[in-house]
């Protein structure tokens, strides 16, 4: 059913395991004539990046999505017959995944639509029309691409995490060449400098390969690797700096601009410091080389971008958690020698989202917290937000989809989450976002990358642990941010069905879960079910052959999710990378296959798509005789496959 809301209707499309919506911009026409210029000037540097991240997820994947583009452009036949529209569905999910891996379990999907059948479909095309690299045949192209998009043994996972493998040699992400784990662990071990208590976070803007036996980094910049794509980037944000709001934001936009002609890691942490400064501004946005999820060593940051601005009346809410950050953590369970003795420059708002590129789209986060430094948390704090109109955009389009039904065990639970779900969701994804990811300290010496594959699953875990612990406290109450002490039940109980149960959706048969947010979900959910046996402060319970999820003792579980953070800030506070290890490897990864069957057959049955990602609204400028811009318009109408080809034909810049 499309989600109508005051006419807009927030359903664009589904298939395969997708769902696309659209997000409304509220406060848009509101803004200030230079406002709205400065969003239109961010917004092109946005999608200026797209190509960056296709070939960082693959180095075949902008070929392949040409070559799937040309045909379904080209192509004059019969589009009604099943292989057909199998195609057009694999097109759909390589637009989707930017690339030819799903954008969240990493495995590759292979078409379902034979290879015969599409080489039929490229014989048809005229040769000018192919994508062929410089002095490439047909014949050469399909012999490189085919094997890569149909047998699934080739290339089968961008990101590899199985414990003992060579993560890097077996993950096909573009971010390493001819090297070994071993080879890129001990190139990067070696640039850092012990005693360095500002390092840099080296390897984020460089591909790693070996040449002639040696080894050295493709830098991303101007001049360099993605150089053409880089260049537009920095042409938007030179027009954009013309019409920057303020001499802080002026200042952001041009280091980060030097950042992308030089490639200075240095730059980028001046960057990030002056970003993370600028409170004042209304107009805000990220681009660059942010995220290392993408890369199985934890280092190499994928491309994205999203400008926004503040939604003022939503981000009183953070405000009010960032002004008691201090609070949050000298209460926190954590060992007081993993604590913040001081902590500084919290600032958070709730965002509206304007556009979304690169890694954020078209599937995005709903909260960032930034900068990823790790010296420049610590001495210099943190910027959080929460993305508002999009989760709204989910908001409404879940409605009535019969999920809470068919999974949420009794009636009690699914009052607590129809009363109090939508507010304690968001105050967890605050509390993650402002405080979580900033609470605790390293111990002097400790490798920021200790944890190596692990770090981001322990760290989203912290993060979440850290919100789930503080959501029932009377001080949430005495905040207003919650309005009674029973509200936290309700994100309790849907974290947990979410964590043992529900998210197995988002798994392939026979597959463990590699995702770092999805290991940590499980793994905290799954270890509190374990340690809380005894006294069956949770279990799965049976009822007319349906598994469920049961909460017997909500203080216990908080008590549990205590006993966890202190032992997750404690592994990361002294890069123990072994105890990393057991708990991820134990609780985050494998996966019960008779639950996993039962959850994906009960979800069928109610055709929903476990993923959703989201069309963007498209800006239009409106000049005078003088191309001076008088006006910047929104509009919501333009559709999933047409916004894609649009962007390929205007953004495709490497």
């Amino acid at each position: 059913m499309k989600e109508k809301d005051n006419g807009f209707v927030y359903t664009v499309e589904q298939f395969a395991d997708l769902q696309l919506l659209r997000y409304r911009v509220p406060g848009f026409d509101e803004l200030s004539l230079r406002q709205k210029i400065l969003v239109y000037y961010l917004s092109q540097a946005a999608l200026e990046g797209r190509d960056i991240l296709f070939d960082q997820n693959g180095k075949y994947n902008l070929q392949i999505r040409r070559l799937l583009e040309a045909v379904y452009t080209d192509y004059e036949g019969e589009r009604t017959t099943d292989e057909f529209r199998a195609f057009e569905v694999y097109l759909k999910r390589v637009w989707f995944s930017n690339g030819i891996y799903h954008h969240y379990a990493c495995d590759k999907f292979v078409p379902d639509f034979s290879e015969g059948y599409f080489r039929q479909l490229v014989d048809l095309l005229d040769e000018s029309r192919l994508p062929l690299e410089e002095g490439e045949t047909k014949e050469a192209m399909c012999g490189k691409l085919f094997p890569v998009m149909f047998d699934p043994s080739v290339m089968p996972k961008r990101v590899n995490q199985a414990d003992g493998e060579d993560l890097v040699q077996t993950s096909a992400a573009n971010y390493y060449e001819g090297v070994t784990q071993q080879e890129a662990e001990a190139f990067y071990a070696a640039q850092k400098e012990p005693g360095n208590d500002k390092p840099v976070m080296f390897g984020m803007n460089s591909r790693l390969v070996k040449e002639n036996g040696r080894l050295k980094e493709e830098v991303w910049k101007a001049g360099g690797m993605y150089g053409s794509a880089i260049e537009k980037i920095t042409g938007w944000l030179e027009k954009a700096e013309t019409v920057a709001e303020n001499d802080s934001q002026r200042k952001v936009i041009r280091l980060l601009i030097e950042f992308y002609q030089t490639g200075d890691l240095h730059t980028f942490d001046e960057y990030s410091i002056e970003w993370l400064k600028d409170t004042e501004s209304h107009v805000d946005f990220v681009n660059g080389f942010i995220e290392s999820y993408g890369d199985p060593l934890g280092m190499k940051a994928s491309w994205e971008s999203i400008v926004n601005f503040k939604d003022l009346e939503a981000t009183r809410r953070t405000e009010t958690i960032s002004s008691n950050a201090q609070w949050f953590e000298d209460h926190s369970p954590a060992d007081v020698r993993f604590r913040k003795e001081k902590v500084t420059g919290v600032s958070a708002k709730v965002i509206t989202a304007a556009i979304l590129g690169g890694d954020l789209y078209p599937s995005t986060a709903i909260g960032i917290n930034l900068p990823n430094s790790n010296w420049i948390r610590s001495v210099h704090g943190s910027k959080s937000v929460t993305i508002g109109n999009l989760i709204d955009a989910y908001n409404k389009a879940a409605r009535g989809n019969g999920f809470r039904e068919e999974f949420v065990y009794g009636e009690d639970e699914k009052a607590l989450l129809d009363k109090y779900a939508d507010l304690t969701d968001n105050l967890h994804t605050d509390l993650h976002e402002c405080l979580g990811h900033g609470s605790g300290k390293l111990l002097p010496g400790v490798d920021p990358d200790a944890l190596k594959a692990y770090g981001s699953t322990v760290e989203e875990a912290r993060a979440d642990l850290f919100g789930l612990y503080f959501l029932p406290d009377a001080k949430l109450v005495e905040l207003k941010l919650t309005p009674d002490t029973e509200a936290y039940k309700a994100e309790y109980y849907s974290y947990m069905m979410n964590g043992l149960m529900t998210q197995l959706v988002r798994i392939e048969p026979g597959c463990n879960v590699e995702e770092a947010h999805m290991r940590n979900r499980q793994l905290i959910a799954r270890w509190a079910l374990e340690h809380g046996a005894s006294a069956r402060v949770v279990e799965l319970v049976k009822r007319d052959g349906k598994t469920y999820v049961k909460i017997n003792d909500y203080p216990a579980l908080r008590d549990l999710f205590g006993r966890l953070l202190a032992e997750i800030q404690r592994i990361k506070s002294e890069g123990d990378f072994e105890a990393a290890r057991v708990l991820v490897e134990k609780y985050g990864v494998r996966v019960d296959k008779e639950l996993h069957e039962e959850v994906l057959a009960r979800y069928r049955r109610l055709h929903l798509a476990p993923y959703k990602g989201f069309v963007n609204p498209v800006y239009r400028a409106t000049t005078d005789s003088e191309n001076k811009i008088v006006d910047v318009s929104v509009d919501y109408t333009e559709g999933y496959a047409e916004q894609m080809l649009r962007y390929s034909r205007e953004y495709s810049n490497l």
